[in-house]
């Protein structure tokens, strides 16, 4: 999805946070320690990479294998084929492509999840006229044995909203009871909505509203256990947890800067979140995910909680995700400014 006010608010923001970044003439800038990294975090792409595949220009969702170790699926955005693609962590190679059949042509596929079972979910629940399609579809298949070339027939199904069509970029299903939940994308906060407790492919699935979230959502994520949620924007991220459905904002994530930030997934254990963006060559980062074991831990991965000022894994006490205090006083000014002005421009439209 074209997102030109989004994009252009991330440019603002770069360039506030290079000016906010200048030391005074008399400072002596802090070489900053490089952690050591494991072999473990190395083999399944806990440290962070890169996706280099060139028919991977907009990967808009990503979700860690629970079957291939090490491996995270991801698609494009609108415009683009019915295909998956699985990444390879250590690499960024594509390593095998999944073209999915018995589905009609995808619209806006903005999301993707793991379910019980080894199943793969596809959220195409996007809208690129801000909420005007009377619904959306979700598509469901087997995550393959074997990671090569292949063509796996999907599930589909007809999602609709309680109160109306809405723009969605972010999907989960829960990976105990499987159900399924959407938050849609709203500037000033959506809300979770609640699927079936099973998905028919003969009918209509009606989703409900349950649980206010302060956040315009790109992406979420839940916990491999199921007890915490992860929503990530462009500039920041809430971590809730989980409650039934009925969800509990405890704080702030330490999301990183990204030109469009549009991902995240838990790491296959649970104590790594991973944000990936839009764009060719796409950088794929790492932080430390908040209420994780620490004992399970690997040592913190470049850019990871311990660079980022951000403890444990939580945000900065400015709760800009790590940000300094210029930075996140820059960043708030530039992103104002341009919510400020899409705002006015559609209400003179």
């Amino acid at each position: 999805m074209r997102r030109p006010f989004a994009l252009l608010a991330g440019a603002l923001l770069l360039g506030a946070l290079a000016v906010s970044a200048v030391p005074a003439a008399s400072a002596v800038p802090a070489v900053p320690a490089t952690p050591a990294l494991s072999a473990a975090s190395a083999a399944d792409g806990d440290d962070g990479f890169t996706i280099k595949d060139p028919r991977i220009k907009e990967s808009s969702g990503l979700a860690a294998s629970r079957r291939h170790p090490g491996v995270y699926w991801t698609h494009n955005d609108s415009g683009y084929g019915p295909q998956i693609y699985a990444v390879d962590g250590r690499t960024g190679e594509t390593v095998a492509t999944v073209t999915l059949s018995g589905i009609g042509k995808p619209r806006d596929v903005e999301a993707v999840s793991i379910g019980p079972g080894d199943q793969i979910y596809v959220g195409d629940i996007g809208d690129n006229l801000g909420g005007t399609w009377p619904y959306v579809w979700i598509y469901r298949l087997p995550e393959p044995k074997e990671l090569k070339d292949q063509t796996i027939r999907a599930t589909q199904y007809v999602v609709k909203y309680a109160d109306g069509p809405r723009d969605a970029e972010s999907m989960v299903v829960h990976p105990k009871t499987g159900r399924v939940y959407i938050i849609d994308k709203k500037e000033d906060g959506g809300h979770l909505y609640e699927g079936p407790a099973e998905l028919s492919a003969s009918g209509t699935n009606v989703f409900e509203p349950i649980a206010p979230v302060d956040l315009w959502a790109t992406d979420a994520a839940l916990s491999p256990d199921g007890t915490r949620l992860a929503v990530r924007g462009y500039f920041g991220g809430i971590h809730y947890d989980w409650n039934g459905g009925r969800i509990k904002r405890i704080d702030r994530l330490a999301v990183p800067l990204q030109r469009q930030g549009e991902s995240v997934t838990y790491s296959a254990d649970g104590t790594k979140l991973l944000y990936g963006t839009e764009g060719e060559n796409s950088p794929v980062e790492v932080r430390d995910a908040p209420g994780a074991d620490s004992s399970a831990k690997s040592p913190s991965a470049p850019g990871g909680s311990s660079s980022a000022g951000s403890g444990s894994g939580g945000s900065g006490s400015d709760g800009s995700g790590g940000l300094g205090a210029g930075a996140a006083a820059a960043a708030v000014v530039a992103v104002v400014a341009v919510l400020g002005l899409g705002r006015l421009l559609r209400r003179r439209s």
